[in-house]
């Protein structure tokens, strides 16, 4: 299946392959996937003027008394889903968020991330995105009992996960979604599936649709599937490794690479790593959105806790992948904070518009460090100047809502509902008395 369809294509499929209905998908700004089904008599309408819909009970969408919004489906995305039956099958495309005037809507993170396209194609750039998404299979959405108790890489006989990792990478070919592997990851019953390197806005729906087939077989074969960013305390938290790079929009080069430069990276891959490493901190609360995200940031488990880069060290935030000769296509950086339950959408855009502000600044990033960070004291980080992330949502919060490449990243209307949205979150949070509380202060206070 082709990620290039046109509208006559996605007629002549409909028709050739007997779809009945098309849904239109479209995300809210928590990145939770949202839609509706249409039959295949709407599509004409659909492609024509949109399909209208309230937009007031969608997070972070609009007010009450604004509430009208309009779903263009993009003929693009079309896909059958495998998983369905074939006779009077269903498909489905995303869509983009309209007002009923015509214009984009604002609130619509596809929007947010195609404008920040739009502002690194104007600076002469693509930008492509290779994210590694975990996740973790447990018995039931009940409880983190596992499926097994394999580690990195582990075959293991009777892996109750393989069919379901090899069902899950057959639905998504099927849909044209390109994957690269599949395996085993560090902790009990977490596992991995690479999707192979694309354009930032295919990726994002692709992110979307990967998170979805995950959990749809995992439902088939009667287990749950989670992007929870850490359900297991002792264990390695899920992340979404981001490998990125610029493509020169003149001549389709990698704009990261140059042959004499150090790690074989451009400035402009230099610079691009220190506008990340400048504003990580403040953009960490998109990328890391949720109290149970800080869980995962801490040190010892391989998720990154200072600010600092380098080629082989795993405990920095962005790390140089080797250069193979003749991979001069492959040159990229790999930010290694995002977890795999942050909208893609977003985290895609604030990382490009801090990576873009760096070029345009042409900012020289610090040295990098390939000694282990967590092993340094204090003060040899002080001294190597090395900073340190938000360590809970309310830090990520308060510096991200002072963060003026943020808002132009978001643009003012996601900016100020997703902030709003985590403040919320964080005061239900901190109001709740946990089970620590009760086990450590109930028997002595």
């Amino acid at each position: 299946m082709s990620n290039k369809m046109t509208k006559e294509d996605v007629f002549r499929y409909v028709e050739e392959h007997d779809i009945k209905f098309i849904k239109i998908w479209f995300t809210d700004i928590l990145g939770f996937l949202k839609g509706f089904t249409i039959p295949k008599e709407e599509l004409p309408r659909a492609f024509e003027e949109g399909i209208g819909f309230d937009g007031s009970s969608v997070e972070g969408f609009t007010r009450i008394d604004e509430s009208d919004m309009v779903a263009i489906p993009d003929p693009s995305t079309f896909s059958p889903l495998p998983w369905r039956p074939k006779e009077k099958g269903v498909a489905r495309m995303f869509g983009d968020i309209v007002m009923p005037d015509g214009t984009p809507f604002e609130g619509d993170p596809r929007y947010v991330l195609k404008r920040n396209l739009d502002y690194a194609k104007n600076l002469g750039f693509d930008f492509y995105v290779g994210p590694e998404l975990e996740y973790f299979y447990f018995k039931s959405s009940e409880d983190t009992e596992v499926l097994d108790k394999g580690g990195y890489f582990d075959f293991i006989p009777r892996d109750e996960a393989l069919d379901m990792r090899r069902e899950t990478v057959l639905f998504l070919e099927e849909m044209g979604i390109p994957v690269e592997y599949a395996h085993h990851e560090v902790a009990p019953s977490q596992h991995e599936i690479d999707l192979r390197y694309q354009n930032a806005l295919t990726m994002a729906d692709f992110v979307m649709t990967y998170r979805l087939v995950v959990k749809e077989v995992a439902y088939r074969h009667g287990v749950y599937a989670t992007f929870m960013p850490k359900p297991i305390f002792g264990e390695n938290g899920s992340g979404m490794h981001i490998h990125m790079s610029l493509f020169d929009v003149r001549n389709n080069k990698n704009a990261f690479f140059d042959k004499s430069g150090k790690y074989y990276l451009s400035d402009t891959a230099l610079s691009f790593i220190a506008g990340v490493l400048k504003y990580a901190p403040e953009f960490t609360a998109v990328t890391c959105q949720w109290v149970n995200s800080y869980k995962r940031l801490v040190p010892g488990y391989e998720a990154p806790v200072y600010v600092s880069w380098a080629q082989r060290n795993r405990s920095d935030l962005v790390r140089v992948p080797m250069y193979k000769p003749g991979k001069e296509m492959a040159t990229r950086i790999e930010l290694r904070s995002p977890d795999p339950a942050s909208n893609p959408y977003l985290a895609f855009a604030v990382v490009l518009r801090a990576g873009l502000k760096g070029v345009e600044d042409k900012l020289t990033p610090p040295d990098p460090v390939e000694e282990n960070v967590y092993e340094m004291t204090p003060e040899e980080r002080v001294k190597r100047g090395i900073g340190m992330l938000p360590g809970s949502l309310i830090e990520a919060i308060q510096l991200t809502e002072k963060s003026e490449v943020v808002r132009e990243a978001l643009g003012d209307h996601v900016f100020e509902h997703f902030i709003d949205n985590k403040k919320i979150e964080w005061d239900r949070y901190r109001t709740q008395i946990t089970q620590f509380e009760l086990d450590n202060y109930l028997p002595v206070l």
